[in-house]
């Protein structure tokens, strides 16, 4: 796979950025691509290792040495059908996916790993450039008809598997556009939306059908799913976390996935009422993740006075820690596009109060710093230190906590088990909940996750239902070790 001797010639390449005086003055994507000399070099340093880990990194087995020799070779073309035989949507993926693949290269022992994610992305976007990419309807129909709940990545994957198996499927999504939470919850800046669009367009040239502003269980009766032959739940984890402090109430305390779905329907000319902005104002981000940098991110193109993020645990260490060795996900410190934009980064502190005016408005923070006390055999102890207490000015604080689970409306409606972490019950495998024809997938089975293994289980789930309505399957799969299995 790839040139021999590579890995020691050719250091790792990843794409610039534009400047961020440029970048923050609008919402497009930043990037600025390789060259396809250099995508070739970066092709080339996948190193022909015995047992590539990289596979058992991806949660959708992607066939990574395979397409990077392929991208070695200037096969493009080859690469693009390697790619899509595991991934529906690689472009999805090669711009918002964490890597994990990267994470479990062997290279990255001794080196900088493959750029995989970049190179998957070049490959999809060469593959739109040059048509390759086009629909393929079934050649003919199975009579079966399909719901899909949820049109999210995990949704979309378990559309167009059923779809090329020949099932008609109808996909329901209760927001105005298809997409879910990529759509809406992703800022333009990482995935401008046409992205989503040319997808969408090919899946509906392959015959899916897609029905917007349907809340299944809220304006489409429950019942009514009855007249489908199976139903596939994707409908994500979107109960949001917040937090038990005295002054949540306060005008100015907002949850984050509410500030970015209202900021990308502004700029797609959606009406807005009362849109939260950022600016000329002390916003203070709470929750380190990835949507709290998009929060920061989205923040400074509002042109925020001040932007501060607070995340309770500690720092993360520069480089893998000792408690994630490889090839497991490591502990380390991750600095986003968005970070670098401007934000002052806070660990180990946790909010006391949100403070407010005699008006309900929100004017600052009460924070204590923290340590965690391990007991063994006992759940870490939260620890206030003594003396640390601080007040921040803020007129805006983001609630980036992540998602407790998904909603329990259609879970009751439908008589549908949920296990302790209120997730919807269906086997991991299986996919398969308590009412026989009905399966569960992505985040709505498994809890918030990332957008790679909402992929995969969308595929996986899409062959149970098709074993179940005709028997047999022949859409690909995995099996749980993630090698992938007869198609």
């Amino acid at each position: 796979m790839g040139k021999i001797t590579g890995f020691k010639e050719f250091e790792r390449q990843d794409e610039k950025y534009t400047s961020v005086k440029d970048r923050v003055k609008n919402y497009k994507e930043f990037t600025v691509p390789l060259s396809e000399k250099e995508l070739t070099k970066q092709g080339s340093r996948c190193m022909d290792c015995g047992i590539p880990f990289c596979h058992s990194g991806c949660p959708l087995g992607n066939l990574i040495p395979d397409f990077n020799h392929m991208v070695h070779q200037g096969e493009w073309k080859k690469a693009s059908w390697i790619l899509h035989s595991t991934n529906n949507f690689p472009e999805f993926t090669g711009r918002l996916c964490p890597a994990p693949c990267e994470q479990s290269c062997v290279l990255g022992i001794i080196e900088d790993p493959v750029s995989i994610e970049n190179i998957e992305k070049n490959i999809v976007e060469r593959a739109f450039k040059e048509g390759w990419i086009k629909p393929q309807p079934p050649k003919s129909r199975t009579g079966k008809t399909i719901a899909v709940v949820g049109s999210g990545p995990a949704g979309l994957a378990a559309a167009q598997q059923l779809n090329r198996a020949g099932h008609t499927v109808t996909v329901f999504e209760r927001d105005d556009e298809v997409g879910g939470l990529l759509r809406y919850g992703i800022p333009n800046f990482k995935m401008e939306k046409g992205i989503i669009d040319r997808r969408i367009a090919i899946l509906e040239a392959e015959g899916i059908i897609f029905k917007t502003n349907v809340n299944v269980g809220v304006n489409y009766k429950v019942e009514d799913l009855k007249s489908f032959d199976s139903v596939v739940l994707c409908g994500g984890a979107t109960e949001r976390r917040s937090l038990p402090t005295p002054g949540i109430d306060a005008d100015g305390v907002v949850q984050a996935m509410d500030f970015l779905t209202q900021q990308t329907k502004v700029l797609f000319g959606k009406e807005v009422k009362d849109q939260v902005m950022a600016t000329d104002k002390n916003v203070i981000v709470i929750g380190g993740g990835d949507t709290g940098s998009d929060c920061i991110g989205t923040s400074n193109r509002h042109g925020a006075k001040s932007v501060v993020n607070f995340e309770i645990m500690p720092k993360p260490p520069g480089h893998r820690s000792p408690t994630t060795p490889w090839p497991f996900w490591p502990l380390q410190l991750k600095t986003s596009s968005s970070h670098k934009e401007g934000a002052e980064r806070n660990w180990l502190i946790n909010t006391k109060e949100f403070v407010k005016d005699e008006n309900g408005k929100l004017t600052a923070l009460k924070t204590v710093n923290v340590e965690w006390k391990m007991v063994p055999g006992q759940r870490p102890q939260l620890i206030e230190i003594e003396g640390t207490e601080k007040t921040w000015p803020c007129d805006l604080a983001l609630l980036a906590l992540g998602f407790t689970g998904p909603e329990s409306t259609l879970a009751d409606k439908l008589g549908i088990n949920k296990d302790a972490r209120s997730n919807y019950k269906a086997e991991y495998g299986k996919y398969q909940t308590n009412v026989p024809n009905i399966f569960a997938a992505g985040d709505m089975r498994r809890g918030q996750s990332l957008i790679v293994w909402a992929i995969s289980e969308g595929r996986e789930a899409a062959r149970q239902v098709d074993i179940y309505l005709m028997g047999k399957s022949e859409l690909p799969s995995k099996d749980v070790s993630g090698d992938l299995v007869a198609m």
